[in-house]
């Protein structure tokens, strides 16, 4: 994704966050449908488990709700849940944040305009760099 600023556009915040795919693995494995539909939107978890190695998708999207959380400085809790950011796809398949009512209003506390969000992963791990500009 690029970061690229509109003319007169403002960096407020950054997060970022990396994760082993093992962990995301492992909480699947142990707890099933309860984890997934805690942490991630109904389209979240359609996208994810429709490839082939869910767990690599699961995980860069977790990555992307802890680094949007940052951005916002609340972290993953009452006024930001797992939930607050739900990690879609624009025309270009590039990723986007969508955010609920929580997420709307910090946007709104903290001046921003919109949340930039890049996702990447290798076999063993999938990290997120998340961004408030106004």
């Amino acid at each position: 994704m690029n970061f690229a600023l509109p003319p007169g556009g403002v960096l407020l915040s950054l997060g970022c966050d990396v994760i082993e795919i093992s962990r995301i693995k492992g909480v699947v494995e142990r707890q099933g449908d309860r984890f997934l539909e805690r942490v991630f939107t109904a389209e979240e978890r359609a996208y994810c488990m429709s490839k082939a190695n869910a767990h690599l998708h699961l995980a860069a999207r977790f990555a992307a709700k802890e680094a949007v959380s940052k951005c916002f400085t609340t972290g993953i809790g009452a006024e930001f849940g797992w939930k607050s950011a739900s990690i879609t796809h624009g025309d270009r398949q590039e990723p986007i944040v969508i955010l609920d009512e929580k997420g709307q209003a910090l946007l709104k506390a903290l001046g921003a305009t919109r949340v930039m969000v890049s996702l990447s992963h290798t076999e063993s791990v999938a990290m997120a760099v998340a961004a408030l500009v106004k």
